[in-house]
């Protein structure tokens, strides 16, 4: 994507009367250095690396799921962590989970390897930056959940809050065709590509036995390894698997027929 293109790109999410969303959208809109890195962060994933996309698209995809998750909860009466820990609105979880969801992968501009760790130092810098419109109290909690939630998706990592566990989950849910198109028509053939193009969609639902209802349509039974490897992995100690069913269905021809179901106990 040229330079000119990324700064053209504006980050879209339903901000529900949230006028802290508004405010952070607007500022990171006219980011320059926020989109520079986002820039930067596919040029080595996507052009050096032959991964698939880990810039805007990414980002507002998992924000955009993230929030619904969240508000599905919130609808729910599943109190968000900030609400219990720090008795701060819901308004501040969801800019949690909106700047965590943005500044995930930052650290992919620096190394692969260890870029969540890397997001770390690069996101503290920006958040301070961006935040400054709140008091001082409110803004350290808040950068410090971002923080959390940030480190919290790697794989192996262990969310202390509902907040990052949504952002863990979301992060897990853009699996869809559009995400392998790049490496797939650069000619990687990997179980990555192939199962994101077995994915035609993901619907996420107010489910009636338990919150979150996630339904999972795939076009070839190559796409269980999304949902099994990278969704379930990501779901199981995420803190909010209690609130979710996943059901996969697999479309043949005419039909449809449900090909996998879990949920935690």
């Amino acid at each position: 994507m040229e330079p000119r293109k990324y700064s053209q790109i504006d980050i879209r999410v339903p901000a529900h009367r949230n006028s802290m969303l508004e405010k952070v959208l607007a500022i990171i809109n006219e980011d320059v250095e926020i989109k520079t890195l986002w820039r930067v962060n596919n040029i080595n994933a996507i052009d050096r690396l032959g991964m698939t996309d880990h810039g805007p698209v990414h980002f507002q995809i998992v924000a955009n799921i993230a929030l619904r998750l969240a508000r599905i909860l919130e609808k729910r009466q599943v109190m968000m962590s900030v609400t219990r820990n720090y008795d701060l609105s819901t308004h501040y979880a969801e800019l949690i989970i909106l700047l965590a969801s943005l500044f995930h992968d930052l650290g992919m501009s620096i190394s692969r390897e260890g870029h969540e760790e890397y997001s770390l130092f690069l996101a503290n810098s920006i958040l301070h930056r961006i935040l400054d419109f709140l008091p001082v109290e409110e803004r350290t909690i808040v950068i410090s959940e971002t923080l959390h939630a940030i480190i919290a998706h790697r794989s192996g990592g262990t969310p202390y809050t509902i907040e990052a566990g949504i952002v863990r989950v979301a992060d897990a849910m853009d699996m869809s065709q559009g995400r392998s198109r790049i490496p797939y028509e650069a000619g990687k053939m990997d179980i990555h590509s192939v199962s994101a193009a077995a994915i035609d969609k993901v619907d996420i639902l107010e489910g009636t036995e338990k919150p979150i209802q996630i339904d999972i349509w795939m076009n070839n039974n190559a796409g269980i390894f999304q949902v099994d490897e990278l969704l379930r992995r990501k779901l199981v100690g995420s803190g909010i698997e209690k609130y979710v069913v996943v059901s996969a269905y697999l479309i043949e021809g005419e039909e449809k027929r449900l090909f996998k179901e879990f949920q935690s106990s």
